[in-house]
C-alpha cells in the first residue's frame, strides 16, 4: 500500500501556506470599489432585486457555495450556470438583479457569450475575476479582484489558491452585506429553523412542555401518594402545590433523590412523612419563554435533571427534563 512521503506532506503544508497568503492579500483590496458594490446590491435589493452568481467549472462550485452563504445571512441570491443561461435559463435574471460573474481567467467562453445578453437588458454586472484586464472585467461596471500569484498545484494548473481566494471574497461580500443590514443572530436562526443553531436561538421551554409532565401533589400527601406521582411524570420529580390544587402556589418539589434521602431516616417515620417534610423549597424555576439552550446550561451547571417551568404569577406549568432538551437537538 502506498504511504504518504515527506514530499507529499510538504506539498500539503505548502498548499495551506500559499492559500493563506493569497487570502491575506485580499484584505488590501477591500476599499471604495468594494463599498460601491455593497451599496449597489443593497440599492437593488430595495427594488426587490436579488443577487445572481454565475460561472462554470470550479468557479461555478464557488458561486453555489457563496449563494448558500448569502441566502443564509439575509441576502436573497440565486445561482445560474453560465452554460444553462445560454440555453433558456437566463429568465432567472430579473431587471433589478445584480449579476456576479465568477471566472479565474475572466475569459471563460460561456460567461463571455452571456455578457452581451445581460448588457442589452442593462443588468447591473459585477466581475469576480483573477484577471482585471479581461473581457469579463471590462464588460462589468464593478470588479472584485481575486487574482493570485500562483496556484498551489505544482503544475500551476488545478484551481486551488484561486478557488480559495474566490471563496474568501464571496464570504467577505456576504459578511459586509450582513453587517450593513444589521442581520442579527435571531434573523440567522429564522433562516435555519431546522438546524441545531436555529433551535438553539429560537426554541423555548414552553415549546417542549408536555402535559404529562405537569404532575403535582399537596403538601400533606403521604409518601404512598408521592412515590407514584414521581414515577407518573417520568421526569424524576413532582411539584408540591398549595392545598394540592391545580392553581395552588408552588411550595416546592420532591425528586427521586429526595425520596431516597427520606428512606435513610428511621423506618418508623416513613408512614408519617409527607411531601412537605421531604420537599425542596427553593427549586430551580424558569419562565416558559426562556430559551431551551439557556435552560440546558442551567441544568448542567447545577447538575440537576429537571427544571420547573413557572408561568406569570407563579403558576406551575410543568417540568422539563434534561433528556427532553438534549433530544430537541439544540446542541
Amino acid at each position: 500500500m502506498t504511504k504518504p512521503t515527506p514530499e507529499s506532506l510538504e506539498a500539503a503544508r505548502r498548499t495551506i501556506d500559499m492559500e493563506a497568503k493569497a487570502i491575506g492579500q485580499l484584505s488590501g483590496r477591500i476599499g471604495d470599489g468594494f463599498e460601491r458594490i455593497v451599496q449597489l446590491i443593497l440599492s437593488q435589493g430595495h427594488r426587490s432585486g436579488k443577487l445572481v452568481f454565475t460561472g462554470i467549472g470550479k468557479s461555478a462550485d464557488v458561486a453555489r457555495k457563496t449563494v448558500a452563504t448569502l441566502n443564509s445571512t439575509g441576502t436573497p441570491s440565486a445561482f445560474l450556470h453560465a452554460a444553462d443561461a445560454l440555453h433558456g435559463d437566463l429568465g432567472l435574471v430579473g431587471d433589478e438583479d445584480v449579476v456576479v460573474a465568477v471566472s479565474k481567467s475572466g475569459a471563460t467562453a460561456e460567461v463571455v457569450k452571456l455578457l452581451p445578453l445581460l448588457q442589452s437588458r442593462k443588468i447591473a454586472m459585477v466581475a469576480m475575476v483573477g484577471n482585471v484586464d479581461s473581457p469579463v472585467a471590462r464588460a462589468s461596471e464593478h470588479v472584485l479582484d481575486v487574482s493570485v500569484e500562483q496556484e498551489a498545484c505544482p503544475h500551476d494548473l488545478a484551481p486551488t489558491t484561486s478557488s480559495a481566494a474566490q471563496l474568501a471574497m464571496g464570504d467577505a461580500l456576504a459578511m459586509a452585506l450582513m453587517a450593513a443590514r444589521g442581520f442579527s443572530s435571531e434573523d440567522f436562526a429564522r433562516h435555519h429553523p431546522g438546524g441545531s443553531l436555529g433551535r438553539r436561538l429560537l426554541l423555548k421551554l414552553g415549546d417542549v412542555l408536555e402535559p404529562a409532565h405537569r404532575v403535582y401533589v399537596g403538601p400533606d400527601s403521604g409518601l404512598k401518594d408521592v412515590v407514584p406521582a414521581v414515577s407518573a411524570g417520568r421526569v424524576g420529580a413532582v411539584a408540591v402545590l398549595e392545598n394540592g390544587e391545580e392553581e395552588g402556589r408552588l411550595l416546592g418539589i420532591v425528586t427521586d433523590g429526595d425520596l431516597r434521602r427520606a428512606l435513610e431516616r428511621d423506618p418508623k417515620e416513613w408512614a408519617s412523612l409527607t411531601a412537605q417534610d421531604v420537599m425542596q423549597t427553593q427549586p430551580q424555576c424558569l419562565a416558559p419563554d426562556t430559551l431551551a439552550a439557556d435552560a440546558l446550561e442551567r441544568l448542567e451547571s447545577h447538575r440537576i435533571s429537571q427544571i420547573v417551568v413557572q408561568e406569570e404569577k407563579g403558576r406551575f406549568a410543568g417540568f422539563v427534563h434534561l433528556h427532553q432538551l438534549m433530544d430537541a437537538g439544540i446542541r
